[in-house]
């Protein structure tokens, strides 16, 4: 007598899922630190809004180049891993190691531009609250991002080469 087997239920997909083998957690996280940021009020004890508005203008030359920077990351990231591309960090089967492009300058462009837009908006309002959340959005990336370089390492023996030559989020710096 055979056996049918069922194909997995929606609870048991589930189930799979918030196990997080694959990164689930950290797209939930992510998004949590996201929205965080996005309803945090500045805070930013000591400066006035009289002050903000005359600091505003000096602190141009370092905002507009962060913005720009997330959003060409973002853009370009995007663009150069159009086929490859999923919220998980765990790569899908039919990845290839992209080396080119954006990639050639970091190698998480899409992590990158999150956080420099983060800075760039942290700056802009001079908000120590912003920056906290920055912070810590620094660390879960680089943890993130350690989590997808090793299963990219299992997938592509040329990744620690790689590695060894771009930078993580930030060109020649980090």
């Amino acid at each position: 007598m055979s056996q049918e087997s069922n194909p997995p239920s929606f609870v048991d997909r589930l189930r799979q899922s918030l196990k997080g083998h694959r990164g689930e957690y950290l797209v939930a996280i992510q998004f949590a630190l996201i929205l965080i940021f996005a309803i945090m009020p500045a805070w930013h004890p000591g400066v006035d809004s009289a002050l903000l508005a005359t600091l505003r203008p000096w602190l141009l030359p370092l905002v507009i180049p962060a913005a720009v920077v997330a959003i060409l990351f973002a853009g370009f990231g995007s663009l150069h891993i159009r086929e490859y591309l999923t919220p998980l960090p765990y790569p899908v089967d039919h990845n290839q190691l992209v080396q080119t492009g954006v990639y050639s300058i970091v190698r998480h462009p899409l992590y990158s531009s999150q956080l420099f837009a983060a800075f760039a908006w942290t700056l802009y309002n001079l908000s120590l609250s912003h920056l906290l959340v920055l912070i810590a959005g620094f660390v879960f990336f680089d943890h993130k991002a350690r989590k997808e370089e090793a299963w990219l390492t299992e997938r592509h023996s040329d990744y620690p080469g790689y590695a060894q030559r771009v930078r993580k989020f930030v060109p020649w710096i980090y």
